[in-house]
């Protein structure tokens, strides 16, 4: 696929985080999955999320289909991060490979010193598919999403992602709405969310 900056279209929204921007594009930036990119290093191998990181503040990039969260410290205007992500994509959509995985996605080889990649327990993807119905959806309207860690008797652990991470709003009202819905679900009145 070979798109040029020209045929890119960006829009810059507004999330309930003050410190994240949403930028949805008419192009993917990831075709499946979703990823998250904490520092330069974490996206080495992709220019488009690499150069990035170049941009003053940048505290997170989190990437699902033709979306892009960028969180930030705050230093720079919104308008000066408009316009300088902006000239990033226009820069280096045109080597951007959507089809790359997230580092949570490859596998590693069995002779490597890492472990390979663990496989969801049953119960993890019990509740996948519960916040997959209900909680996702309202959560990447807003540029973010969340990551079941672990589940445990009756403790779910989960990341913040995106606008999600450092959101005021999603450690109080989403916290408990996901441990409400969650406890409806499964039957289990006495269950915690817990936000790592």
């Amino acid at each position: 696929m070979n798109i040029e900056a020209k045929d890119v279209l960006i829009r810059m929204l507004a999330t309930p985080n003050p410190y994240a921007l949403k930028f949805v594009l008419n192009v993917p930036l990831k075709n499946k999955g979703r990823a998250t990119f904490y520092s330069k290093e974490d996206c080495s191998d992709l220019p488009l999320f690499h150069s990035l990181f170049d941009i003053s503040g940048v505290k997170q990039i989190f990437v699902f289909q033709n979306q892009m969260t960028f969180t930030h410290d705050g230093s720079l205007s919104e308008q000066d991060i408009e316009k300088q992500v902006t000239a990033v994509i226009g820069t280096r959509i045109a080597v951007h490979n959507p089809d790359f995985l997230s580092f949570e996605e490859r596998e590693v080889p069995v002779s490597s010193s890492e472990s390979p990649k663990k496989e969801k327990s049953p119960e993890v993807l019990k509740v996948e598919q519960i916040l997959d119905r209900t909680v996702r959806p309202g959560l990447q309207a807003d540029g973010g999403d969340l990551e079941v860690l672990s589940v445990d008797e009756n403790e779910v652990r989960i990341s913040y992602q995106g606008a999600c991470g450092g959101c005021p709003s999603a450690m109080m009202g989403t916290l408990e709405a996901i441990e409400n819905i969650l406890r409806y679900e499964t039957g289990k009145e006495n269950l915690k969310v817990i936000p790592i």
